[in-house]
């Protein structure tokens, strides 16, 4: 299970929790509407069931937090579990504190409250952290440092987002892992990951069966040069992995006696411009 934010998240946004001097109101269900930049379409049954149930004896311990709308009534900023919750158990208010945001806060504040969940699965993580950079213009290194998490989780996560819709949906069902969806990365044959994928589910494989299948595919391509290349050097190996760590992608060093080259893999425009934005960074 994906893990939630980091500790920096109050440099990003004004505190979720509500606030001792705040107004805690009583609001009707019926003038209350979902959030409508909530980023997650899909609320569990049975997590929903149980709140409610929680709710039915105990009622709601934590408010929630609502902005006036300019359509009608109010939209929730924090709290649509709850919302959905207290409306299954029969109640017709909740409890509530209202608060003046703007239309990018509300979308801000939707994505932060899913981020600092712990069963966000790999796909919503990586959709979280596209739209903070996006909307806050931040660099992946930026936003790293400002939530506390590190850059490669951040840009392994991304990363996910280049592989196919089908593919994203296996990873937001649990029917792939992420190990699965990196691994899928490293084909050489992108076209090939849809097929390679019905194999992994036909037979089962784990993230090192697939990562055994993907280096004997990738090999099987005929390569550019005439000479096979020699087995490569223990040393070069762990430097592979370290730049790997270190950029968020696949990386290949190749040397000759007298020279070489350093490839560094991107899977789409956006992900050039983070590996860019990398370099200038340190330069």
């Amino acid at each position: 299970m994906a893990k939630g934010l980091g500790k920096g998240i109050n440099a990003l946004f004004a505190n979720l929790d509500v606030e001792k001097e705040e107004m805690v109101q009583e609001i009707a269900l019926q003038d209350i509407r979902p959030n409508p930049y909530q980023p997650r379409k899909v609320f569990e049954e049975g997590a929903i069931e149980e709140l409610s149930q929680s709710i039915r004896e105990h009622g709601v311990l934590q408010p929630i937090i609502v902005r006036k709308s300019s359509i009608r009534g109010f939209e929730i900023v924090v709290g649509e579990r709850r919302y959905r919750a207290t409306k299954e158990a029969g109640r017709a208010t909740i409890p509530a504190v209202v608060r003046e945001l703007t239309d990018k806060q509300l979308m801000e504040l939707a994505v932060l409250e899913n981020l600092q969940r712990e069963d966000l699965t790999p796909i919503e993580e990586a959709h979280a952290y596209q739209t903070l950079m996006d909307k806050l213009s931040l660099t992946q290194e930026q936003l790293a440092k400002r939530i506390g998490k590190s850059r490669p989780h951040i840009a392994n996560h991304v990363r996910l987002l280049g592989l196919p819709e089908k593919v994203q949906t296996y990873l937001t069902d649990g029917v792939l892992t992420m190990g699965h969806g990196r691994a899928l990365l490293g084909l050489k044959k992108k076209d090939t990951i849809e097929k390679v994928v019905q194999k992994v589910l036909t037979e089962g494989l784990n993230v090192r069966q697939l990562e055994d299948l993907i280096q004997s595919l990738n090999e099987q391509i005929p390569p550019k040069e005439t000479k096979r290349e020699a087995k490569k050097d223990v040393f070069l190996v762990e430097q592979e992995e370290r730049l790997r760590e270190r950029f968020g992608t696949s990386v290949h060093i190749k040397r000759s006696k007298k020279k070489g080259k350093i490839e560094i893999e991107f899977f789409s425009e956006d992900d050039l411009n983070r590996l860019l934005e990398m370099f200038g960074s340190e330069m």
